[in-house]
């Protein structure tokens, strides 16, 4: 069973289950998506989502409460840019802001210009800014990230505690280096294991196709080659494609919360039947 032919069976408190999305359409993908070249335009500095953009993470908010994911959510991760704070925000936010001194909005009335109306933070899952799950590093300025202390205006209710550990500005960033597919690849590894730190055990990512890609490159070589392929197909603008991780090396501890022991009662006549079957056949073996 553990040759990838059929299905195989693992301890459920061992496993997370992760919901990935990639953020919706950009103003950087439009022209980038013909011409890889456009990517290099300083106009798409930390791209925001298009109207088009806005319309899928609708689409997807729909689907994610229809399905029932909304409510499994104990988190959402999501990597500090524009564009996968819009999604991150529109999708698993609260709905429509109304001002109340109890509750903080995720994010703010026509933020940078998008026209769209301020979103509540009310029975949404937290949302958790880091670093690890941005898209591929340097060179093209709609990967470089505004400020902190900006994104903390925009949406208040988001948690940049971590996002900011290196610095307010971005100092991962570089104008002339760009990461290699391996060192986003390693990244992504390392993300992953981080996630064994967390106590949630449902969480949607919201990140970038290049990241998605070049990370689940490294898993499904165990597996039947078409699911190899639907684990490391490209994503399209706010595909969300939900997963299971499993911790084959025992890096989470977490007791299960869901299995019982059963205890057996003293007593020959109380044993379950087959050792007790056995403990006779010892008995008569040591009588004749």
């Amino acid at each position: 069973m553990d040759s990838g032919a059929g299905p195989s069976l693992f301890p459920l408190h061992r496993c997370k289950t992760i919901h990935l999305v990639r953020h919706a359409q950009g103003i950087h993908n439009v022209e980038g998506d013909k011409n890889y070249k456009a990517y290099m335009n300083p106009d798409y500095f930390d791209a925001q989502l298009t109207p088009l953009g806005w319309q899928q993470v609708d689409n997807l908010r729909k689907h994610v409460h229809s399905s029932g994911l909304y409510k499994k959510i104990d988190l959402v991760i999501v990597s500090p840019l524009l564009r996968t704070l819009q999604t991150a925000v529109g999708v698993f936010g609260g709905g429509g802001y109304t001002d109340r001194l109890d509750v903080v909005p995720l994010m703010v009335a026509n933020a940078v210009d998008s026209g769209r109306a301020a979103i509540s933070s009310l029975d949404s899952p937290p949302i958790l800014a880091v670093e690890h799950c941005r898209e591929h590093l340097g060179v093209h300025p709609c990967d470089r990230r505004r400020n902190v202390s900006d994104y903390q205006f925009l949406f208040p209710a988001v948690d940049f505690s971590l996002a900011s550990i290196e610095s307010d500005e971005d100092v991962l960033w570089k104008a002339t280096v760009r990461e290699t597919k391996e060192e986003v690849a390693a990244r992504g590894l390392k993300f992953l294991n981080w996630l064994w730190t967390r106590q949630e055990k449902e969480i949607a990512i919201v990140t970038h196709s290049g990241f998605l890609f070049h990370t689940l490159k490294a898993f499904g070589n165990d597996c039947h080659p078409l699911v190899k392929k639907e684990i490391c197909k490209h994503f399209a603008n706010c595909e969300l494609r939900s997963m299971v991780i499993v911790d084959k090396s025992m890096a989470g501890s977490d007791p299960s919360t869901t299995n019982y022991p059963g205890k057996i009662p003293s007593g020959r006549d109380l044993l379950p039947s087959d050792i007790a079957n056995d403990k006779n056949l010892e008995n008569e073996s040591s009588n004749s």
